[in-house]
């Protein structure tokens, strides 16, 4: 059965994410030791936001996912090592934990970048099915774990995003600014009626002169 729906920080996701990862990529280092965790954590790359963890924030993200069973420390070995425990936590599959892991690590993306970044996790036959296993995560009888963004401006496809670290942020396009506001416009038209006026009243002058 499945738990209820942890809070994470960043980091705490990160850390889940790169076990994930690299169980998948990289299995014969896995389960990983501190410092590959650190240096998962840290990656310039297949990373958003990049961050610089300390040895110390990861060890201390790892004992809060320890207190939550989503990660379990591997003993019989001189280094420390760590496993995730994501899919039997949550109760999900493979493919919907691939997806998990790339929103964790990649920030909101949508299910066609979604598809192309979980190539190494896993392998969608097609976009359909990428959205299909999107679509359980949200509706999930625990707690959604994933939730559909509304679409920017100028965007075609809608974003997605974890809800480990709870409900994201939405982005909104900053409103454009008219180049020529109503206001300014009315300010515009008033000084070009002084102004004609102003004219009139010269040249009605200048009439005067001409007649006397």
């Amino acid at each position: 059965m499945a738990e209820p729906l942890p809070m994470l920080s960043l980091l705490e996701t990160r850390v889940l994410g790169t076990l994930v990862e690299k169980q998948r990529t990289v299995p014969d280092t896995y389960p990983l030791s501190v410092n590959a965790l650190v240096a998962g954590c840290n990656q310039k790359t297949s990373r958003n936001p990049v961050i610089e963890a300390r040895e110390s924030d990861v060890v201390q993200a790892i004992d809060v996912l320890k207190g939550l069973w989503l990660v379990n420390e591997i003993s019989g070995s001189r280094v420390s090592r760590f496993e995730h425990r994501l899919e039997k936590i949550l109760a999900i599959p493979t493919q919907a934990s691939a997806l998990l892991t790339v929103l964790m690590l990649r920030g909101p993306q949508t299910a066609g970048e979604l598809r192309l970044n979980c190539e190494r996790l896993h392998r969608f036959a097609d976009i359909s099915s990428v959205e299909a296993f999107l679509e359980e995560l949200a509706s999930r009888e625990a707690g959604a774990l994933v939730v559909e963004l509304p679409r920017l401006p100028g965007s075609r496809e809608n974003r997605w995003a974890h809800l480990l670290s709870g409900q994201p942020e939405i982005e909104t396009a900053a409103p454009t600014k008219s180049p020529h506001p109503v206001g300014q416009e009315v300010e515009e038209l008033k000084a070009r009626v002084a102004a004609l006026e102003a004219e009139m009243v010269d040249l009605r002058r200048r009439l005067g002169a001409i007649g006397a």
